[in-house]
């Protein structure tokens, strides 16, 4: 069992807290801040609820210790005060939730597994992360780059268990890659893998999705239609950009979660569905809570441990390796020679921010294949955005590191977006003098400055 502190000055309180959760945690109490402070050193709870008014000591007070000692279990506030400016510094200090006195069981309990679970699963992954050896792939994953490593190690802990997930992260990232590599470990790696994407399904008919039609229960149901939860029975239904959902839908997942049965619409009979829900977005669902756009309760529901997936720009030395596996996964679906990367290919992947993530990387790949002449891939057959962006990157980094002077820095920039133009242009003059708004006159001093002339274009 896990193990929640309860400080509070009221032994009312405090029994009531104690029965309430008994069933879920063992409860420890104390009744002043020194006693619970060292209660906190001696039973190392796995979560702390506080009050803030209390004699001698408050509740700040035990949080400020709590961040002197660098101690970083988990609080939430239970309180009596309605004072905002109390609530936000206790927050400021640490407080991970606050709860108003009096309060519902219903509105606790879940707060509270909630922060166990989480508890629990952090510390597993941690353990993970310490003793599994470092590797570059898990499924179709790449990465050697520390972050990377921690999502490896949450995918092999999730795996096995069978609480929701919610995978977050920028578009592009792969976060469906993440909960296919959690289905293929866990215990029903076996059973389907059913994914739905919440954005692409227009709002009149994500209900009929993901929970099936009848016959005739409105127009054009001329069958019946079987839903995503009945497909995946036995198995993991994958709620992509679950963020999108509508609240009239958000209510029916509820339920269908909690009671674990379903009905179609257009009918009233209850279908048990056994399914593992793993959940996607790349939205902030807790500020979507706040603005009204997403349920609370679906939300604790849906997330036990997030898995956070970093975007390509922070794990920039896992670029290579992505690169490289995608270049030989295309030889071997083609049956193709082998292609390498050059270096100045290579640097110009690197420099580049990916604001597309793996996919825009997968397509960059994908388009530098398809041009690349011999067994090497060269950074000219990379997507003119990449090459682009690659040299501002490149002279800004020479400009700040004072290798090469501001006015050069300008002179390399102006040349090479001529030069590209002219390449476009087939050297027409004309054609790219009104491409880049200048009158050709411009152009031809311009083009005499820098040297550049249709004869030296094999040799630029």
């Amino acid at each position: 069992m896990r193990k929640v502190l309860v400080v509070d000055d009221e032994a009312g309180i405090r029994e009531s807290l104690r029965i309430l959760l008994s069933d879920i945690c063992e409860v420890v109490t104390a009744a002043d801040v020194p006693t619970g402070l060292e209660m906190l050193e001696r039973e190392d709870p796995d979560l702390v609820l506080l009050d803030l008014v209390m004699p001698l000591q408050n509740g700040l007070d035990f949080l400020g210790s709590m961040v002197d000692r660098q101690c970083t279990t988990p609080v939430i506030v239970v309180s009596a005060t309605t004072t905002v400016s109390l609530a936000v510094e206790a927050m400021k200090r640490g407080a991970k939730d606050f709860l108003t006195k009096p309060f519902e069981p219903e509105a606790l309990r879940p707060k509270v597994m909630h922060y166990l679970e989480h508890r629990a699963l952090e510390s597993e992954v941690k353990r993970l992360r310490t003793a599994a050896e470092r590797r570059t792939r898990l499924g179709d994953l790449i990465g050697r780059s520390e972050l990377m490593q921690e999502v490896f190690c949450s995918i092999e802990r999730l795996a096995k268990s069978r609480a929701s997930v919610l995978i977050t992260g920028e578009s592009g990232t792969g976060k469906e890659l993440v909960a296919r590599a959690i289905h293929e470990r866990s215990p029903r790696a076996k059973g389907p893998f059913i994914a739905l994407n919440c954005a692409a399904i227009p709002e009149n008919l994500i209900e009929s999705e993901l929970f099936g039609h009848e016959r005739g229960a409105f127009t054009d149901a001329r069958d019946r239609h079987i839903g995503k939860f009945e497909a995946a029975t036995g198995g993991t239904l994958f709620l992509d950009e679950i963020g999108e959902l509508a609240p009239s839908v958000q209510a029916k997942l509820l339920r269908a979660l909690q009671e674990k049965c379903i009905e179609r619409v257009g009918s009233t009979e209850s279908i048990h569905v056994e399914v593992r829900i793993l959940a996607a977005t790349n939205r902030d669902l807790e500020a979507e809570i706040v603005a009204g756009r997403f349920r609370s309760d679906l939300y604790y529901r849906i997330h036990v441990l997030p898995i956070p997936l970093p975007p390509l720009r922070e794990r920039r030395e896992d670029i290579r390796l992505i690169a490289e596996y995608l270049l030989e996964k295309g030889r071997q679906e083609e049956g193709v020679g082998p292609l390498s990367l050059s270096r100045g290919a290579l640097a110009a992947l690197e420099r580049y921010t990916w604001p597309g993530n793996v996919r825009e990387l997968a397509n960059a790949i994908e388009h530098g294949r398809s041009l690349a002449n011999g067994e090497v891939l060269s950074a000219e057959d990379l997507p003119e955005s990449v090459i682009s962006a690659s040299r501002l990157e490149q002279l800004r980094d020479e400009v700040c590191s004072g290798s090469l002077s501001f006015d050069s820095a300008v002179s390399d920039f102006e040349r090479n977006l001529l030069k590209e133009a002219l390449d476009r242009n087939r050297w027409n003059q004309t054609q790219t003098s009104e491409q880049l708004g200048l009158t050709r006159r411009l152009l031809k001093i311009k083009m005499d400055r820098y040297g550049l002339s249709l004869e030296g274009m094999s040799s630029d």
